[in-house]
């Protein structure tokens, strides 16, 4: 008998959610295509501390070695392959669920697992900042302790301000944390920090001075009041934007929850959450997203 589709799980993404699905869809001899468009855990060699993944791991560079090593492990085993491409949409139906590639290409499968993760906010995306469009300014992720010059100020409270201190353990430069109301959860985790400096605001005006390489930020805090900085360095540290795909169903944040979406489409990693933007996370939702199918009526081995 003639199947609709083509394999039966196609996961989106290679990163640590994304291999996790892959991993898991193969111990179950499920037949499995990943489709990733850079570099198999790319965005992890940006992580220079992971204290909080088991595994005894250093740094973001040696897992995303690993997870490289799993998915050539899988395909020399013929238990999975891995297509170089880009996805745009899905959709699901009764009998299948389809993957369309940026060139045109459509992919089946009983299963396809999203995990496209997310994308860094730039201050204009920020509704809090008021910038010129296409405003640039440099990740904190990025910045080594020897870059920083004069005073610091960090747009925004996301989990890398923590991973940049406990990569730099020895930086003494103190960061000016301009935190709106909702990262304060965030900011939390690293409050403590003597090198960490939260200034609470409700709104940032920020634009490069027309002389030299400073920048001039008006801040408003949240009782109102208003005061004026000219800093020497400015850093990102935004937070993301969900990088989902055309046929997802979205939250009001933008982010989608699994429960959403259709019985054949699953959502893994950061694209379901905000809040459970963690490396160990992102892999358990990869291989429950399998698991969840496998238990259900809509995956079963060929």
């Amino acid at each position: 008998m003639n199947k609709p589709y083509e394999t039966d799980v196609l996961v989106v993404g290679a990163g640590p959610s994304g291999v996790a699905a892959a991993v898991m869809a193969a111990s179950l001899n499920l037949r499995t295509v990943v489709v990733e468009a850079g570099a198999v855990g790319g965005k992890l060699h940006a992580i220079g501390a992971l204290e909080n993944v088991p595994g005894n791991w250093s740094t973001g560079s040696q897992l995303s070695e690993a997870l490289a090593a799993d998915l050539d492990r899988l395909q020399q085993d013929d238990r999975c392959s891995v297509m170089q491409s880009r996805a745009a949409s899905v959709i699901g139906y009764d009998d299948r669920a389809e993957l369309v590639l940026e060139d045109g290409r459509t992919l089946s499968a009983q299963v396809i697992v999203v995990a496209t993760g997310v994308a860094a906010l730039a201050p204009p995306d920020a509704d809090w900042i008021s910038a010129p469009a296409h405003l640039s300014v440099s990740p904190l992720w990025r910045t080594k302790p020897a870059d920083l010059a004069g005073r610091t100020y960090v747009l925004g409270g996301d989990r890398p301000l923590g991973t940049w201190l406990r990569t730099h353990p020895h930086s003494s430069t103190t960061l000016h944390v301009l935190c709106p109301a909702a990262d304060d959860y965030k900011i939390a985790e690293v409050a403590g920090d003597e090198r960490v400096r939260v200034v609470p605001v409700s709104h940032v005006a920020l634009s490069p001075m027309a002389y030299g390489d400073e920048w001039s930020l008006q801040v408003k805090d949240r009782q109102g009041e208003r005061k004026s900085y000219v800093a020497k360095t400015v850093l990102n540290n935004l937070g993301n934007t969900p990088a989902g795909l055309d046929g997802l169903t979205a939250g009001e944040d933008g982010y989608c929850p699994p429960g959403k979406q259709h019985p054949r489409i699953q959502v893994a990693g950061d694209l379901r959450s905000a809040q459970f933007q963690r490396v160990a996370t992102a892999q358990g939702s990869g291989a429950e997203a399998v698991l969840a199918s496998y238990y259900s009526s809509v995956l079963k081995p060929c």
